[in-house]
Parts: structure tokens; sequence; C-alpha cells
């Protein structure tokens, strides 16, 4: 889960501070060799971009891809400095598609009646800091302890419904639905919405960060409208009787002090959550399970002392991150690790590069689940936008784990199965997982 993604962008309608800082040309930026070598959407990429990373770090850690017309960063370092200086580093971008829309969804967005806003990612820093210091502090740690055993018995539910049969897909049998249950617990919603909403979002990741078809673009479009009037429908009803969760938690801030934040803005934010919340936990999970046993040491280890879960968490987001990058955009002229990059110019920072960073990592390739400080991991960026909801993803991946390697320690890879990716420049996700056991050697 993170605040740094919603796919909001393509609803902005009105200029803003994007807009503002987009005004340096980038025609004339020398593109070397690394640069002319990066193809973020070709399979070779999609299926293991590590291999290109690795290049890059020692070869040129800091290139401009005039494919991405952008400054692509890979070292730890460099994308930390650049996520402490927001002043110079706009998150403004956030939300803007890779991709522009067709004359077609642009249409039917128009039509829309979703009032956007910048809400949280894409905030200027003054802002975005009084704006997390309401809606980051809310993620309690006795909201997380409230929520916990309701996220366990899900977990629990949703195993029981495969153990008997010897194999399962995980993705579509569990880490699909399971995250997102357990936002709307979060949030206050029920079951079956969360269902539904996972739905509507399923594409939201493609629209705004890949390279999707006319077709695509239409069918998110349409679905989001509904998706808007839904996330009204939720915060209105918290406003009507605010319940003992995090949505009534905002509540009662907003009537206590209305000045803090709008009720649209409210929207937003829950708008913002209802897709960051689960995606990347859905897509984190799976990736992680799938790099545990393709290492068995590894997944053995963990199901020997589950007191070491918790930080296999931790190496899982630093191995094989959900977001493995991200954009910003500079609002004044300043300097890369040498590079003079101009005012309006954009910037990928590539997480999963910098989080197997030897230099912060040694032996960043490689899973380690008692890395002593697995826990500086990219996976949720760093410094002001740190996501808010790192804890409750947290917590999600490792009741997931707990639960996994205590009834199905004898789990594996099923053999010869093809891996497919989320085709975007900044979600990696496997969408499918399957795997297999001895019926007979379940626990009792």
């Amino acid at each position: 889960m993170s605040d740094t993604a919603d796919g909001l962008g393509m609803f902005q309608s009105v200029p803003g501070e994007y807009e503002a800082y987009q005004k340096a040309s980038t025609s004339e930026c020398p593109v070397s060799g690394m640069g002319a070598e990066f193809m973020p959407f070709s399979e070779e990429y999609l299926a293991d971009p590590y291999a290109f990373f690795r290049r890059a770090r020692a070869e040129e850690p800091v290139f401009f891809s005039a494919e991405m017309d952008a400054w692509v960063v890979m070292n730890y370092d460099d994308i930390v400095a650049i996520f402490q200086d927001p002043e110079t580093y706009s998150a403004a971008l956030a939300r803007h598609p890779v991709t522009p829309l067709c004359p077609a969804a642009a249409t039917l967005r128009d039509k829309l009646e979703i009032t956007t806003e910048p809400s949280l990612v894409d905030e200027d820093p003054a802002t975005h800091r009084d704006h997390r210091r309401i809606f980051g502090d809310a993620f309690t740690p006795k909201r997380l302890r409230e929520i916990e055993p309701r996220i366990r018995a899900i977990v629990t539910r949703y195993i029981d419904r495969f153990i008997d049969d010897g194999e399962a897909d995980l993705v579509k049998q569990m880490l699909y639905e399971v995250p997102a249950l357990a936002i709307f617990i979060f949030l206050g919603a029920s079951d079956e919405d969360a269902v539904k909403v996972k739905i509507l979002g399923s594409k939201r990741a493609l629209v705004n960060w890949g390279r999707p078809s006319d077709e695509e673009q239409v069918e998110m479009m349409a679905g989001m409208g509904e998706h808007w009037d839904f996330t009204k429908r939720l915060v209105d009803a918290a406003l009507e009787n605010p319940g003992d969760n995090y949505m009534g938690d905002m509540v009662r801030i907003y009537r206590d002090d209305p000045s803090k934040f709008t009720i649209n803005y409210l929207y937003n934010v829950a708008f913002l959550m209802q897709f960051a919340g689960h995606e990347t936990t859905t897509q984190a999970s799976a990736n992680g399970i799938k790099a545990l046993l393709e290492d068995r040491g590894e997944w053995e280890a963990i199901c020997a002392n589950p007191d070491k879960m918790a930080n296999a968490v931790e190496e899982i987001l630093r191995i094989d991150s959900s977001i493995f990058a991200w954009r910003r955009i500079a609002t004044r002229d300043t300097e890369i690790a040498g590079h003079q990059i101009m005012a309006g110019q954009k910037i990928l920072l590539m997480l999963g590069s910098g989080s197997h960073d030897d230099a912060m990592f040694p032996g960043g390739a490689k899973f380690d689940h008692e890395r002593r400080n697995a826990k500086r991991n990219l996976a949720f960026g760093h410094g002001a936008h740190f996501c808010m909801g790192a804890p409750l993803a947290r917590l999600e991946m490792k009741i997931i784990l707990e639960e996994l390697t205590r009834r199905l320690p004898h789990m594996q890879l099923s053999p010869d199965q093809d891996w497919e990716y989320i085709p975007t420049l900044t979600f990696r996700g496997v969408q499918k997982l399957l795997v297999e056991w001895d019926v007979e050697k379940n626990p009792g």
C-alpha cells in the first residue's frame, strides 16, 4: 500500500503545479548507451528489470531516456536525496498518465462528475505536511490491533477453501481479494463492496502508468464514474453516522475543525486509498511468495522460525517491490550525480534498483530473511511521501505469510509456469502464482 498511487491524474482538468513546472525542453538531452537500451515496456525488461538495473548501477547510474522523456536514477543514495528534497523535486506529476488518453476516453472523462484535486501524493510540500499529519497519523497501533484478528480470520477462510485441493493459484484464490477486504475493514465498508471496487479498479495501474489500448482506456474510464459515486456514498454515510474506524476518525476530525480539509478532499483521499490500499499489497505479496519459494532454504527457514516473519516481509519488499519506480519533476535547475537537470524536466526514480544497490544492501540480489537493514528498502518511498499505509500493508503481508507457512510448509511452486507481470512503468506484480502440495502432509 502506498500514498504514491491512485490513478486520478487523468481527471485533472485545470492547470496545476505540474503544468507550471513542465516548461523545459528535453529534446537536446544526451541519450547515452543505457538511455538507448532502456525499454521499460519490453517483454525482456518486464520479466527481469533487475538485470538491467545491475548494469546501469555499474555503468551509468544516472542517464536520460528519450523513450520516457526523463532522467532515470538508479543508485540508492541518489534516490533518497531526491525524496528528501520535495521543494526541488516535486511530486506534482505523480498521477499524470504515462500514455495520454485517447479522444474517446477523454470525452467520457469530461462527462463524469468527478471533482478531483491534489491529495497527499501530488500536493505542494507545505500542504502535504499538514494533511499527512492528519491522515497519516490516524494509522494508529490501536486501529491495527483492532483489525488484526479480522484480517487473520479472512486469510484463514481463504486458505480453508483450497487447502484440501493440493494446488492453487494464490493470486486468483487469495491475494487478489484479501488486501481489498482488509482496507475496507479499516475504512469501515462492507466485504461485498470491497470485491466490487477491486474489479472497478483492476485497470487503473495499466491505464495511468502503462501503455493501454484505446479500448482499455474507455473500459477503465467507464468504471471510474461508478467508483467515484461509490466513494461519495461511503464518505457521506460516515458523515451521517461515523463508525469506530478510520473513516469515522476522519469525520470526527472534520467536525471538530472543518478548516483542516474539505469534504471534497476527503472524497479524494478515500478514493485514493481504495486503490493504493490493496493493489500494491496484492502484488507485493505475490512477488514475495514467489521469491521465497524459489529459494527453498529461505522458505524453510521462516517456516521453522516464525519470529523472523516481520523481517522476512521487509526483505520481500526489498527484493521485488510492487512499486519499483516512481516519478518526480524538477522545480528549478539542479544537479544529480554530476548531471545538470533543468527546471521542468522529469525524473524517474528506480526504487527497485535502489533496493538492490550493493552499496546499501551487500549481496543485494540475494534474498536473506535475516538481513539487518532490510527495513531500509524503498518499497514505501522515503521522506515526506513515505507511504502512510505502510503499517497496514506490513501487517497484512505478515499475516498472509504466517498462515501459509503454518498450514502449508510443504507448498512449492508448480513447475513450468510462465510468469506474467503487469505491464506498467511503475507497478510490478506477477499476475498468477501456481503452487501445489501433498494433501496428505497437511497439518492436522
